[in-house]
């Protein structure tokens, strides 16, 4: 019996105790962690608690859109900008990922509330009017944060269930810049009529602990486009006719259109906050709202579906493979006589061929080190998610954590790579040490660095300084190169594996193999089960990278991860006993690409993504989409190639030690 503290469950503890089957324990244990949990909480983060009327900042981040992909700070739209703009320092993640918080003019005190405060009059040019324009026509949307939540926007959906329509609130990140005139029917506009939010009114939930003070535990912003009237302005204390204490903005009021005219325009923006206080909510729980999933019940029915099918696959196969193992070696350690020797047939015969080294064995032990460097990487990544540590609310915590991780697994990858190779009697250990170090790290950066120059092409705020990067530079050359030698150096030290039977000094002839066990048929084949364990969490977790949504549901993520070890341990194994009983020992490679194939499915789907939930256009855009994807695909081909190698490898070694060879 032990206890963890839970990610998503506020202070209470998780009591649970191991016994039995370990996959059915694991199953309850993230269903635990990830359905029965009421509230959020992060280990390590404590709430901040105000004073009465004591300044709140309200922080301003990039603006995002879903057809673009590309991100702009803040202040490249003619907003409403401090006299100094200063950037909040930020983790190596949020830089990767494009986040660029800055301080802004807004003032909020704590429980004071304002009604159509004017933040500024900007005078814009029609230069400045295209920049909205065009926001608005590629759907940007506006990232503000208080107190580290995020402002949420609350839209209603209609949906039919049981014949009954039903409308839900969902709550979305950001809110719109604007909109187009056709959106409004009321307004009779056509869709070259565009209309700007220059007006929002923040709802800020608080809610008093015993003891404490002010805790914020929700920001809610609602856009209006209006049209500002100004009798007499005063720069010292502006104030409009348009709305106030007395005349609360709303949505039926003349809206603020962009037209270019030629001339300078004035443009007022405005705000309002209003402070409510919520006994319901807790500092624990302020991030269920924005945790909502779409559409649950399908998400969790399709995971469980999708999981229970592959263990049953997989049960299968294994049972299958158990009962014809046993046959063959039963059979083959009764042969005594000569005659039955000679008269034999199946994977024995290969028994003095089946280790011997492949071709290319240099570059076979650099991808599968890299694949152990990358499976330790996810696999302690998956851990400190699901023990809270890399939840949505810890910005750019996912992205460091994967980064600094892999750079430190790096010894790992020396010392597997180092340890192949010598199998192999390879005798170029500069070489396998070198290749390991920057073979595959070289081509991520290569592709990366390219994308970056398009997106600073484009003058993003998603593109890398060139001070992060040599950041990069600095941990790949600094810290994991040398991390590989000395992963390589202990490896290369060690015994050199001995295999359970000689190796003949002449090849032995391969016969002739039926279509179905050619290389190119069978890799295929064997990579449709590892992707089929996957394929329903990929949707969600291309979601949250393209579509801006938070994934969380780590718990689930860890079993679909263990699922995936199985899968490609089994597919791998059946296909490599087919291939031996055929007389075919060229299994090395095979047993690296059959589980890899998956990644090619991966890509694949991808595309099918997509030309199907994205509304992406842009020739740029869509470079950087199929890009990042290709990167994507690479990880995952090292990652289940190398599960598929190992299982394949100990396999092969244990049935070859259990046969009596003369």
């Amino acid at each position: 019996l032990f206890s963890l503290p839970p990610p998503a469950c506020g202070d209470v503890p998780l009591l649970f105790m191991v016994h039995g089957h370990a996959l059915t324990c694991l199953v309850l244990c993230s269903t635990l962690l990830v359905v029965g949990c009421g509230a959020f909480y992060l280990p390590g983060i404590a709430p901040y608690d105000y004073a009465e009327s004591e300044k709140v900042d309200l922080k301003v981040n990039k603006l995002t859109s879903v057809k673009t992909q590309l991100p702009y700070e803040y202040y490249w739209l003619p907003y409403c900008r401090p006299d100094r703009v200063r950037n909040v320092q930020e983790n190596l993640g949020e830089i990767l990922h494009g986040d660029r918080i800055e301080n802004s003019n807004y003032t909020l005190f704590m429980q004071q509330d304002e009604a159509c405060k004017v933040l500024c009059r900007k005078n814009v040019t029609d230069k400045d009017i295209e920049r909205f324009i065009y926001a608005i026509k590629e759907d940007y949307r506006v990232n503000w944060i208080v107190d580290n939540l995020p402002g949420a926007t609350r839209v209603y959906e209609e949906r039919s269930a049981l014949g009954e329509a039903q409308v839900t609130t969902q709550y979305e990140r950001g809110f719109r810049v604007g909109f187009r005139g056709s959106e409004r029917q009321h307004l009779h506009e056509d869709a070259n009529t565009f209309f700007l939010h220059n007006h929002v009114r923040l709802l800020i939930d608080i809610h008093r602990e015993e003891g404490s003070g002010h805790r914020i535990v929700g920001f809610q912003v609602e856009p209006f486009s209006i049209k500002h009237k100004v009798t007499d302005w005063n720069p010292e204390n502006p104030t409009v006719d348009t709305c106030g204490k007395d005349n609360p903005a709303h949505h039926e009021m003349d809206h603020q259109s962009l037209k270019k005219t030629g001339n300078k325009q004035d443009i007022i923006f405005t705000y309002d906050v209003v402070w409510r206080d919520n006994p319901n909510i807790k500092w624990a729980s302020r991030w269920d709202m924005y945790l909502m999933m779409h559409d649950d019940n399908i998400h969790w029915f399709s995971i469980v579906n999708s999981l229970m099918i592959v263990v049953f696959l997989t049960g299968m196969v294994a049972m299958i493979m158990m009962r014809t193992l046993h046959r063959d070696l039963n059979r083959y350690n009764q042969m005594e006589t000569t005659e039955d020797a000679q008269e034999e047939t199946g994977w024995k015969l290969v028994h003095g061929d089946v280790f011997r080294p492949p071709r290319h064995a240099n570059v076979l032990s650099v991808l599968v080190g890299t694949g152990v460097q990358v499976f330790c990487m996810v696999l302690v990544t998956l851990i400190f998610a699901v023990l809270g540590f890399l939840s949505p609310a810890n910005r750019g915590g996912l992205l460091t954590a994967i980064l600094l991780l892999y750079v430190f697994m790096g010894v790992f990858a020396g010392y597997f790579s180092a340890r192949l190779y010598k199998m192999f009697r390879g005798i170029s250990w500069k070489k396998n040490t070198i290749m390991t170090s920057m073979l595959f790290p070289g081509a991520v950066f290569f592709v990366f660095f390219v994308l970056n120059f398009l997106i600073w092409g484009e003058k993003s705020s998603g593109s890398v300084p060139f001070s992060t990067m040599f950041s990069i530079i600095f941990l790949w050359f600094g810290i994991s190169v040398p991390l590989v030698f000395l992963g390589s150096y202990f490896g290369f030290k060690k015994q050199p594996i001995e295999h359970p039977v000689r190796t003949n000094q002449i090849p032995r002839q391969i016969p002739e193999q039926a279509w179905y066990m050619q290389p190119i048929f069978s890799v295929l084949v064997g990579g449709v089960l590892p992707f089929g364990a996957v394929f329903i969490e990929l949707f969600f977790i291309l979601s949250s990278i393209w579509l801006n949504q938070f994934y969380y549901v780590f718990g689930f993520l860890f079993i679909v991860f263990l699922i995936l070890i199985v899968t490609c341990a089994e597919i791998t194994i059946v296909m490599c006993y087919f291939q031996l009983c055929s007389e075919d020992y060229h299994w090395w490679w095979r047993a690296f690409l059959t589980s890899g194939s998956s990644a090619l499915y991966l890509f694949l789907y991808s595309s099918f993504y997509y030309s199907t939930k994205l509304e992406i256009e842009s020739g740029t855009s869509t470079i950087l989409y199929f890009g990042y994807m290709a990167i994507l695909s690479l990880f995952f081909f090292m990652l289940t190639g190398t599960m598929g190698f190992y299982a394949c490898f100990f396999f092969v070694r244990k049935i070859y030690a259990s046969v009596k060879v003369d």
